[in-house]
């Protein structure tokens, strides 16, 4: 009696706003102007990932407009021994309807950018002072700002987004920035 209960709870269909965050995509934001959105972005927080775990400060991602209509990306952090770590690579528009899909490459072999990652812009600031990214399937998240912090009120305004975006905020790890 008790396992029929326990697969009759279990097969209940899980209430519509837990069940949406988790099943749905994170939506985009409904505009970008790449123009605006081009230049140096400081990193306040992330999802920990295996492509960053050297990085332990000042890490900064910026943009450039390259000729052929695609994104120059050069990411840039302090490892713990002073170090500075670059990664150079390439960003384009997987949805030019929104300019808030784009695909992004930092391996290149013999010229040929390989192993495109999402990259969506999945809140956004409307004056373009932080900007929340992530990925279809939550694996990866960032977010960036033009100064070095946030204030109070801003991150809870993007743990909202979070939140609704079907994010858990406290998977997000704070980046130490040193302006000095």
């Amino acid at each position: 009696m008790t396992e029929v209960l326990i697969s009759v709870i279990l097969s209940l269909p899980l209430p519509v706003a837990a069940q949406d965050n988790r099943v749905r995509e994170p939506e985009v934001v409904q505009i970008v102007d790449l123009k605006q959105y081009i230049g140096l972005w400081y990193e306040i927080a992330k999802i920990p990932n295996p492509f960053q775990k050297k990085c332990v400060l000042n890490t900064t991602a910026e943009y450039t407009f390259l000729e052929n209509g695609e994104i120059r990306v050069v990411n840039r952090c302090m490892r713990e021994n002073g170090k500075i770590i670059t990664a150079r690579g390439i960003a384009k528009i997987a949805d030019t309807g929104t300019n808030a899909k784009l695909k992004v490459s930092f391996v290149n072999l013999f010229g040929i950018h390989l192993f495109w990652g999402d990259y969506w812009i999945i809140g956004l600031d409307q004056d373009y002072r932080w900007a929340i990214v992530g990925d279809p399937r939550r694996k990866y998240g960032w977010i960036l700002s033009r100064t070095p912090e946030l204030t109070k009120e801003v991150r809870n305004r993007i743990n909202d987004i979070l939140t609704d975006q079907g994010y858990n905020p406290a998977d997000f790890v704070n980046t130490i920035q040193k302006t000095d």
